[in-house]
């Protein structure tokens, strides 16, 4: 009997790699990850959220920091940097919108040093022209860009 009833996709992927999710890591200038992952390790606003396979359902806005995903039959996870954004869970696929992301080997830690003086010397100065909100801001995405390539020097043992 053949019929026309819809192939559960995911369930295909379950079948492959037992105990994954599918993981979708998206910016507005790219996608930087999208395939299956044993967990993901999500900076949350209240601290890290770990997501498992066959997670409860999850809305929630995400805060600067790094986002760890482990594949399945790799020693290494891969390390990404989120800005902030949203984060969506279903029991079987998480997606990351992130304002800007950035691949942990392509943290620049240089620019990530100068952003932060710079946003410290606006933080002091507390002059008019300066948007102490946004300063803040700025310094508090710094130190998450220096905390990911601090991670992933750890990792890789440098």
């Amino acid at each position: 009997m053949v019929t026309n009833a819809p192939v559960d996709v995911d369930s295909k992927k379950e079948a492959l790699f037992p105990g994954t999710v599918h993981v979708d890591v998206v910016s507005a200038e790219e996608a930087l990850f999208s395939g299956l992952a044993e967990m993901v390790v999500v900076p949350g606003e209240m601290g890290e959220l770990g997501i498992y396979p066959r997670h409860t359902p999850l809305m929630t806005r995400i805060k600067p920091g790094s986002v760890r995903i482990i594949r399945p039959n790799q020693e290494q996870e891969e390390l990404i940097y989120v800005s902030g954004g949203m984060l969506e869970v279903q029991p079987s696929v998480v997606t990351i919108l992130a304002d800007t992301a950035i691949r942990g080997a392509d943290l620049d830690e240089a620019r990530a040093l100068e952003a932060k003086r710079s946003a410290e010397d606006a933080i002091k100065s507390r002059t008019a022209d300066i948007d102490y909100a946004q300063a803040q801001a700025e310094l508090a995405e710094a130190i998450a860009q220096l905390r990911a390539i601090d991670k992933l020097r750890k990792r890789s043992g440098h």
